[in-house]
């Protein structure tokens, strides 16, 4: 359950559906680099888990929207705290990075 609920993809959507429903098509721009297989399998994911609520308008094609449940919602608040604590600590991440590829350049890294 972990794992679904912190990946990559369902943190970026349930963080932009977390400013209001969306279409399929606006998520996809919104989230970025991600194909339609892979939002499509994220979305259902999601909808089975009982994050998303998926409203079909019978429109001539049909409109498909996606908006949070109320579990979604209750979830912004650890994805917001998470995404604050990755704002403070951008610089200190960073630093670490390249702490970690001189020392693996300089042949000091030992596995």
């Amino acid at each position: 359950m972990l794992s679904q609920i912190t990946d990559k993809w369902t943190v970026l959507i349930i963080r932009v559906l977390g400013r209001g429903p969306h279409r399929f098509n606006a998520l996809r721009r919104e989230v970025g680099e991600i194909s339609q297989k892979v939002l499509a399998s994220s979305l259902r994911d999601l909808e089975q888990n009982g994050f998303v609520s998926r409203a079909v308008t019978p429109t001539n094609p049909p409109q498909v929207e996606y908006a949070l449940t109320d579990l979604g919602r209750e979830f912004l608040c650890p994805i917001r705290g998470l995404a604050e604590w990755v704002l403070e600590n951008h610089a200190r991440i960073e630093d670490a990075r390249s702490d970690y590829a001189s020392r693996r350049e300089g042949g000091t890294h030992t596995d």
